[in-house]
């Protein structure tokens, strides 16, 4: 299947199968392909929270309540349930992990330039923490990348998705204890296979066509 294929076909699953499991070596390729996401200055903010195990979905599905209750369905029927977080600053050991990380990948062919690396990365925290003061928005800017990517991905595999934004931040934040690790809970991810009940599968796409969202220049 190519890209734009993947792009024609997937789309947001609004029911899944209990009873179908993602192989493992499909949900390590998903995970992967989550791993090598671009981000601006490769600054990579996030960190993932798997839930495969019903009592790991329910521990998520618990901030689905109220209006947000045909969710929580999703979480405990999908496969896998993925928490994407977002860090809520850059520590100083976050940019020395990374920068070292760089270097053992072989990324800098001299000190100096190890060094202006460093420099540069900097500069672009000190923009968007004190000029601009958003860096909280641009920090999960990047993850929104990585949930884009694992969705084209997913479809690539044959694996169904779910991108959810609907859940109570402060009861999930609470409940896997994100706030002291420095995370904010971003989006929730479900993934797995339909069920013959969603009628979402045979809804045709809705999109704005080309002259409504592109401009030549």
């Amino acid at each position: 299947m190519d890209i734009l294929e993947v792009a024609q076909t997937r789309y947001t699953t609004k029911a899944y199968d209990p009873n179908k499991v993602i192989a493992k070596a499909d949900f390590l390729r998903l995970l992967e392909v989550l791993r090598l996401t671009p981000s601006s200055v490769n600054i990579q903010p996030w960190h993932v929270y798997i839930a495969q195990t019903p009592v790991a979905k329910h521990r998520v599905a618990l901030s689905m309540g109220g209006m947000y209750e045909s969710n929580a369905v999703k979480v405990l029927n999908a496969s896998h349930t993925l928490v994407l977080c977002t860090r809520t600053d850059v520590t100083d050991s976050h940019l020395e992990q990374l920068l070292e990380q760089e270097d053992r990948s072989g990324r800098f062919k001299s000190a100096e330039a190890k060094q202006g690396q460093a420099k540069g990365r900097s500069g672009y925290i000190h923009l968007y923490r004190n000029e601009r003061q958003n860096l909280d928005q641009w920090l999960e800017n990047q993850t929104f990348i990585a949930l884009g990517q694992l969705l084209l991905a997913a479809g690539a595999e044959g694996i169904d998705a779910t991108p959810i934004g609907g859940f109570d931040e402060k009861t999930l934040s609470d409940e896997l204890e994100l706030e002291k690790q420095g995370l904010k809970p971003s989006v929730v991810v479900t993934l797995g296979y339909r069920s013959d009940t969603d009628t979402n599968a045979t809804s045709p796409k809705a999109r704005f066509q080309d002259k409504y969202i592109f401009t030549s220049l």
